[in-house]
């Protein structure tokens, strides 16, 4: 049997073997228990619920719903909307939470739960840690008969966000230039409000996978090995672009009109570059210590500060918060603008890029070609948690030369490249992330991180 992975943000596991209805419920009720004491929603109290397209969302969001109502609270039910949105529903509503019921981008036997706090992030590590306890514990606060909560389905889930995102760029500039674009939103959750966004901004859209059946098509994770065959789509479809989410819409890989997949740490990279075009330099940007560079090169260019958080969502939003950020995100396609939300978000990003090729005239690929010329290379080795402090013991005795940092993971650095090895989660395994001026070295690098992980396990 697997394990039940828990983190502060929330927790995921195989359906029916590690993460089960009553688990649901008991968290679910643990975090109603975190809450304030309140159980009506005009005074804030109603927790949003949302879900991916997997086909176990339904199954957990009753059991999760029930434990809410069990706890006097009001539910709004926004069904299946990305994580991005239902952040924007819980600031939308004035709801005291919310909870996204979504594996992101694990194969299809996982699910999970993300909480969402007031202000429609995703938890800080001091909530999360404090509901992780309350669930271990046991506790919970379920009410008697007559004060339990009622359930509202949300009419129009998607309104919001989508304006939201339209009000971050000059949609006349994409529409003048009514691009043809795949989106691939592989059954997941943003195929309906990806498609709206689309259309609204002029876009002539081929759609794969926009019905959130959770039957995905290819693998989850949008990376380059499992979009192969929507790379052959974009070119036979005579695209100028083709945007791939993941199951729950926070990330975004990229694919060129020549089919050619530039991946998710673009995605990011060319956002920055557009924030810094429209003149968002009043402020930092926050990018994580896994992110490519190529956003903090972009970002001192235009003498404008970098800062980078732990890894995680989270981290990188109390970052961008504390700081004061105009612009942030993460290296996996999740470029978060504050103008939107401290969430991850594959729509901004879409809308983003869209914008950027409108105003410079060029294609994708031209955009892509011209970022700074880093490499960045990314695999996993599985690792039994228990075993991680002696890999990275291992690792930083091998690598001597190299400024060792152990304030999240193990980064090791060089003058011209840096390595991060970090245990993930959300599975059992080891992230190593290697970033150095030419795609070999960096793969050298991974690979050599990773024959001695597995010696040293």
């Amino acid at each position: 049997m697997s394990k039940l992975i828990i983190s502060v943000s929330g927790l995921r596991g195989i359906v029916g073997d590690t993460l089960t209805p009553d688990i649901a419920c008991r968290y679910a009720a643990a975090f109603a228990a975190s809450l304030p004491a309140t159980a009506s929603d005009e005074d804030g109290g109603a927790i949003v619920v949302g879900r991916d397209g997997r086909s176990t969302g339904g199954l957990l969001g009753s059991a999760v719903i029930s434990a809410l109502n069990a706890s006097g609270r009001d539910v709004i039910d926004a069904g299946v909307a990305a994580t991005p949105t239902i952040g924007v529903l819980v600031r939308e509503t004035k709801a005291a939470g919310g909870i996204q019921i979504s594996a992101s981008h694990n194969p299809p036997p996982y699910n999970g739960i993300k909480l969402f706090g007031a202000e429609g992030r995703v938890l800080d590590a001091i909530s999360g840690t404090k509901v992780r306890d309350s669930y271990q514990e046991g506790l919970n606060a379920y009410v008697p008969h007559d004060q339990i909560g009622q359930t509202v389905p949300h009419e129009a889930p998607h309104v919001a966000h989508l304006n939201k995102v339209l009000k971050v760029v000059n949609p006349e500039r994409v529409l003048e230039r009514s691009y043809s674009v795949l989106l691939d939103s592989n059954h997941g959750a943003g195929g309906t409000l990806g498609l709206r966004l689309l259309e609204a901004l002029g876009c002539q859209v081929t759609t794969l996978g926009v019905e959130p059946s959770g039957n995905f098509a290819h693998m989850p994770e949008p990376t380059r090995e499992n979009l192969i065959t929507v790379g052959r789509s974009v070119s036979e479809h005579r695209c100028q672009v083709g945007f791939c989410q993941d199951p729950d819409a926070d990330r975004l890989a990229l694919i060129d009109e020549t089919g050619r997949y530039i991946g998710e740490e673009c995605t990011l990279a060319l956002c920055v570059q557009r924030a810094m075009m429209v003149g968002r330099t009043d402020g930092p940007i926050v990018i994580n210590g896994a992110t490519s560079g190529m956003s903090e090169i972009i970002a001192k260019e235009h003498g404008v500060v970098c800062h980078r958080s732990a890894v995680g969502e989270a981290n990188v939003a109390d970052e961008m918060i504390a700081s004061g950020a105009i612009f942030g995100g993460e290296g996996n396609g999740g470029p978060i603008d504050p103008d939107v939300g401290y969430v991850r978000d594959s729509f901004v990003a879409m809308a983003q890029v869209l914008e950027l090729m409108a105003m410079t005239g060029k294609t994708l690929s031209q955009l892509a070609d011209e970022l700074p010329k880093l490499s960045i290379h990314k695999e996993k080795v599985d690792v039994d948690p228990e075993h991680i402090r002696a890999v990275f013991d291992h690792l930083e005795s091998h690598f001597q030369d190299a400024k060792a940092d152990r304030g999240d993971g193990l980064r090791l650095q060089w003058d011209d490249a840096w390595l991060l090895v970090r245990g993930s989660n959300t599975e059992p395994i080891v992230r190593m992330i290697a970033e150095t001026k030419t795609a070999e070295a960096s793969e050298k690098l991974c690979a050599t991180a990773a024959e001695m992980i597995r010696a040293a396990t």
